[in-house]
């Protein structure tokens, strides 16, 4: 054979033996691939509980098709991700010395098995060993079980706890600064002043002039004594003239000119706005008929109507913060000055009233306002955060934090609540750590494993 020809023949060999290993190789590689697949494909086990969108993070309860045209993945019980520890399957170890004393429900619920089983959706039951410990008050958790449920603890302290009681209110004048003008005579009156209802008017302004033929008959005597000098009937003349309501000024006038004036000016009893004045220039005036009504408000009262249940609470001297609707941004702050002695029938609250300065005149009758009475002791108690409380209705429990993840509920007696906080009568001292985040979570875990250690019990006594 020619050198040409041998040398075609081995290269269509080798080109040939070539494809044949690529043949090989892909035949291999597909087979590996399908076994490795196949291989660590995840068989879930127990019932589908919801199907999954292939594509994206959609979930159905029933079978169906997204957009795509591609069916939804059904996902089954050992399949679904759970936040809590999966407790590794026992395994026997013949050179442990734990006893294990029976299987718990994974779930905890209250069933228990004395061999290992799984539950309803494929879960392996969790051993409980003999040297556990056998207090059934007591909790212990892991670390990442904590971290997870996101417990938090703080130290019971002492602190003043300040109970706000709020109730509504009504702004009223103070009846001691409130003064009415009026005659003790019959008179007339010859002019008013230049004064009109919500005028101010000073102690001692001039308000009206005033004739009386009785007043000016009393003036008269007392004159007549002064000129013949008999002091012992000086004294009863003048006295006279003060019962008539007229003022020392005005006696101290007469007095000094010795002459009797046909008509008195009467000046203001006190400082303040005039709220009222009947007084008209020629008006005949009767004794006792008012003429002009003066009001201080440079203190004024808050009245304020406050639940039955919160009477216990309120005493006089406690600060009291007012806001009127007129000026919801600017508080006005007073002092309890009386609780009365009596409720009101129908609603069956008590009346406080409250005594504060009116700085500027700002707060005016009959305002409405919202009171906020700062009731509560002085005393620092042991206190916890209402957070803490586990309340039941007839016992409050609360999880103190033993440290190294061990809790234990203990109940309390609780006694007044204010400023997020709860005083606490008994059953916790100073310094012990409660559970303040997640305590609801170890108080159901606490009431489980006692009720696993009942039913171990009464198992055990069969």
């Amino acid at each position: 054979m020619k050198r040409a020809q041998i040398v075609l023949v081995t290269a269509l060999a080798l080109v040939a033996l070539s494809g044949a290993g690529l043949v090989l190789l892909w035949r291999a590689n597909w087979s590996g691939s399908k076994a490795t697949t196949e291989t660590h494909a995840h068989v879930g086990t127990g019932p589908i509980i919801y199907y999954r969108d292939p594509d994206g993070p959609f979930f159905s309860i029933a079978p169906k098709k997204n957009d795509a045209g591609k069916a939804y993945i059904g996902v089954r019980a050992s399949e679904d991700v759970a936040f809590e520890d999966k407790p590794a399957a026992p395994t026997p170890n013949p050179t442990s010395s734990r006893r294990i004393r029976y299987y718990r429900n994974p779930m905890g619920l209250p069933d228990t098995s004395p061999v290992p089983k799984k539950d309803a959706m494929g879960m392996d039951y969790v051993p409980v060993y003999a040297d556990e410990s056998q207090d059934a008050s007591t909790v212990t958790l892991s670390p990442g079980k904590m971290q997870k449920t996101g417990v938090r603890s703080e130290p019971v302290e002492r602190r003043t706890l300040t109970v706000p009681i709020r109730a509504s209110g009504r702004v009223e004048f103070d009846p001691r600064r409130t003064s009415v003008v009026s005659l003790r005579f019959e008179g007339f009156i010859e002019s008013v002043g230049k004064i009109a209802e919500g005028d101010y008017v000073r102690k001692g302004q001039p308000l009206m002039r005033v004739y009386g033929p009785d007043l000016s008959s009393v003036a008269a005597e007392y004159v007549a004594v002064l000129n013949s000098r008999a002091a012992a009937r000086i004294e009863g003349a003048k006295r006279r003239l003060v019962n008539l309501g007229l003022d020392e000024a005005t006696i101290a006038t007469i007095a000094r000119s010795r002459q009797v004036p046909r008509v008195i000016t009467w000046p203001a009893p006190q400082g303040g706005h005039v709220i009222e004045r009947a007084a008209l220039t020629g008006m005949r005036a009767a004794p006792g008929e008012m003429l002009f009504r003066i009001v201080d408000h440079s203190v004024v009262w808050v009245l304020a109507d406050i639940p039955e249940r919160d009477v216990p609470s309120v005493a006089p001297g406690q600060t009291a913060i007012i806001r009127a609707r007129s000026y919801p941004d600017r508080p006005f702050e007073g002092r309890v000055a009386v609780v009365y002695p009596h409720l009101n029938a129908e609603t069956r609250t008590a009346r406080v009233r409250i005594e504060l300065p009116n700085p500027g005149g700002m707060l005016l009758g009959d305002m409405f306002t919202d009171v906020e009475i700062a009731a509560g002791g002085t005393d620092k108690v042991l206190a916890v955060p209402d957070s803490a409380i586990i309340d039941a209705g007839k016992r409050q429990v609360v999880i103190l934090d033993k440290e190294e993840g061990q809790f234990e509920p203990r109940e309390i007696k609780i006694g007044r609540r204010g400023d997020g906080f709860a005083e606490i009568t008994s059953g916790v001292g100073e310094g012990d750590r409660v559970v303040t985040s997640a305590n609801f979570l170890i108080d159901a875990e606490s009431n489980l494993k006692a009720a696993l250690q009942t039913l171990d019990q009464s198992g055990a006594g069969k």
